[in-house]
């Protein structure tokens, strides 16, 4: 199946920019622009979610929840971050490509005649219509010539990648790079290694935690959130997404961590997914008093429709 291209119209790309990592002054180029003595990357927070806050109908079950236009939404903020970061459940359950799909702008061309160009509609979700219809050249690489690189927490190295995983076909094709695996495992098989370093990847060795400020996989192995995002700010990335799944959300989100978060963007689609599935629902822990409280609450909040959808920015109040 070919993917298209996707576009993300500039009139809504403008509602979100106060929650992007900042762009160059002077430039129309999308990058961060950081201090080189910043010892962590911008992090955005970022995923879909259910009215009933689930991500998927269980563990493993890949669900699709976004709507064409919230997805091209998705493609254009991986346009404007150095990295995307998922957990090795993420890897292993929908083998994900971790690529921006948003065109090229010396790709676009005159619409047909059939296609409505007066409304952002138009624009949205081209992964819908035919090649003609969308008004993209089928020619050449039509994705944008950034690509974010792709970062994979697999602290036990899980992920039995190939050389036909998604994320390796794509990087191989040059439209997308070679993912970033960070494990405590000192020494991967020479295989993977071979693989993984011959399309541009690498395997980043931490140290692992067992404390309760981690980011943790299924076997209760973890990480801290500052030493994974310091190792991908010495690798030169200024920006990150954090996409999913559920484990890597839930403890970023908890009150250990939700200070390394800078923006958080949640599209929200119309739908229950119900018991059984896997929400977002970070760890709380109670106060001195001893009362419950919230774990972490929004402000400077946006809310904008998107097709079905509707999409959530904020910042994590501290």
């Amino acid at each position: 199946m070919v993917e298209l291209p996707l576009v993300f119209p500039p009139v809504e790309a403008q509602k979100l920019e106060p929650h992007l990592p900042p762009l160059p002054s002077c430039s129309t180029e999308p990058r961060v622009t950081l201090s080189s003595s910043s010892p962590l990357p911008f992090v955005t927070l970022t995923y879909a979610t259910s009215l009933d806050s689930a991500l998927s109908l269980g563990p493993g079950i890949r669900t699709a929840l976004s709507g064409p236009e919230s997805k091209a939404m998705t493609h254009y903020l991986r346009s404007r971050h150095d990295a995307i970061c998922v957990g090795v459940g993420t890897a292993i359950a929908d083998d994900p490509g971790l690529n921006c799909r948003i065109a090229a702008a010396d790709q676009l061309i005159e619409s047909s005649p059939g296609v409505d160009t007066a409304g952002v509609g138009a624009l949205l979700g081209l992964a819908s219509l035919s090649t003609g219809e969308a008004g993209i050249s089928e020619s050449n690489n039509v994705f944008t010539t950034h690509q974010p690189r792709p970062v994979v927490i697999d602290p036990r190295l899980r992920w039995n990648f190939t050389s036909e995983s998604k994320v390796m076909r794509l990087a191989k094709a040059g439209k997308g790079l070679a993912p970033y695996i960070i494990t405590a495992v000192p020494e991967a098989p020479v295989g993977k290694r071979k693989l993984l370093e011959a399309l541009g990847g690498k395997f980043i060795v931490l140290e692992q935690l067992k404390s309760n400020n981690a980011g943790a996989d299924s076997a209760g192995r973890r990480f801290d959130w500052h030493a994974i995002l310091t190792a991908v700010r010495r690798e030169g990335l200024q920006s990150i997404m954090v996409e999913g799944g559920g484990e890597v959300i839930n403890s970023l989100l908890s009150r250990e961590n939700s200070q390394l978060v800078n923006s958080v963007i949640i599209t929200i689609a119309p739908t229950w997914l119900g018991q059984g599935s896997v929400f977002v629902s970070p760890p709380r822990k109670n106060n001195p008093d001893g009362q419950p409280s919230a774990v972490a609450r929004l402000t400077s909040t946006t809310w904008i429709p998107l097709g079905a959808d509707v999409v959530l920015c904020g910042k994590i109040s501290t």
